[in-house]
């Protein structure tokens, strides 16, 4: 009785062995490799998400966060203490108000896409850093900066386009005094790793009045006036941070996705 439940068993698994080798063939197909058809490569699912695009370039997306639409500040707070935003709104534009302080945004972000016009004072008054200067803080720590560079000679890696005292901008794309320019920026957060050491560095791309300036640049740390750039302590998300510097730089129309 046990030898015909041996030989059964054996039968059995031979016929599940020849059903699995059914699905095989060592017979070559006509044409090797075979032929590939266009649907082995699409992917439908899931449908992309719609989004409504500004008129032009410069106007907000449908998923766009509106942080100034020449209206009130009521986005912003003073960078010192919190409280309301000191700076001027005249005209619908944003105006810094000289030694009142920086400002910052009530919401925080990581990786983004921002598009900011700014001018510097229709009056120029001084030479190098001194003219038209400002500076636009990502994650509250990492500058871009802001600087009225027509015609107006300073060091490069602190020019307008520059990530500030980091990396120069490819070109001095910079408007007169008299006009409005454009930052058009795809920003990455930096990583962490659990144990706070940096996982990888923020990185950054930057289009000045529709010029590559920044080419997913490396940021290589805080952007301090004075010392080397190293990583701070592992953080997350925080605010946008425009700086005061003494001068009546002014903004208008800034929005911002989250990515």
């Amino acid at each position: 009785m046990k030898k015909v439940q041996i030989i059964a068993s054996v039968a059995f698994a031979m016929l599940l062995s020849a059903k699995s080798y059914a699905q095989y063939s060592s017979t070559p197909p006509a044409v090797s490799p075979m032929p590939m058809k266009p649907e082995m490569t699409e992917i439908w699912d899931p449908e992309v998400t719609v989004v409504t695009p500004g008129k032009t370039s410069a106007d907000a997306p449908s998923d766009a966060i509106i942080l100034f639409d020449g209206k009130d500040l009521s986005q912003w707070v003073s960078a010192k203490d919190g409280s309301p935003a000191p700076w001027l709104v005249i005209d619908g534009r944003m105006e810094v108000v000289p030694k009142t302080g920086d400002i910052k945004t009530k919401l925080k972000f990581g990786d983004c896409q921002l598009h900011i016009e700014f001018s510097a004072p229709d009056e120029v008054t001084s030479v190098s850093q001194g003219r038209g200067n400002s500076g636009v803080f990502f994650q509250d720590r990492y500058e871009l900066q802001i600087l009225d560079s027509y015609q107006n000679r300073t060091y490069r890696n602190g020019q307008a386009g520059s990530i500030y005292k980091d990396a120069a901008p490819l070109v001095n794309a910079m408007r007169s005094p008299l006009e409005w320019n454009t930052y058009d920026v795809i920003y990455t957060a930096p990583r962490f790793k659990p144990d706070g050491r940096l996982d990888y560095p923020a990185r950054i791309t930057v289009l000045h009045n529709g010029v590559l300036v920044q080419n997913n640049t490396t940021i290589l740390g805080l952007t301090n006036y004075i010392g080397l750039h190293m990583y701070p302590e592992a953080h997350g998300e925080d605010v946008i941070h425009l700086q005061d510097h003494g001068n009546k730089t002014q903004f208008r129309n800034i929005w911002i996705r989250r990515l």
